[in-house]
């Protein structure tokens, strides 16, 4: 018998649809060989791509621009036992086109910081997964 350990897989949509109902996320990636988080605040483009809005001289923006990333937000309700995560992983770039760049000025996230040097950063969703807990009854 397989024991289910209580999460439901989500579905690509699902996962896509998720992250639009909170209000920041977390990139995970490597900073002098070790791993790091770093919270950041994004929105969803209509390709499914993650765009976050940063400081071109801040440490996040240098340490991901060109690499594979993972990003990651999530929900957890305390009452309902209940939460979600999702999960996009693909290669983080600065944004350079002129058009996009001012597209995404229009649509695009706002940082919670003024930036005097703003860039956008799309991060591909190269892979997109996501899990499900609902409904817990009894605690371990």
């Amino acid at each position: 018998m397989i024991r289910s350990d209580g999460f439901r897989a989500l579905g690509r949509r699902e996962c896509l649809r998720l992250p639009a109902r909170v209000p920041a996320g977390r990139v995970v990636c490597t900073r002098q060989a070790l791993s790091a988080v770093l919270p950041v605040t994004f929105s969803l483009d209509p390709d499914a791509s993650v765009v976050l809005c940063a400081s071109a001289s801040s440490d996040p923006v240098r340490a991901i621009d060109g690499v594979v990333v993972a990003f990651e937000a999530d929900d957890f309700t305390d009452e309902r036992r209940a939460c979600w995560s999702v999960v996009v992983t693909g290669r983080a770039a600065v944004v350079t086109d002129a058009v996009e760049h001012a597209r995404l000025l229009r649509y695009g996230p706002r940082s919670w910081l003024p930036l005097h040097d703003g860039v956008f950063v799309r991060i591909g969703a190269g892979m997109v997964t996501g899990r499900e807990l609902t409904g817990v009854r009894e605690p371990c």
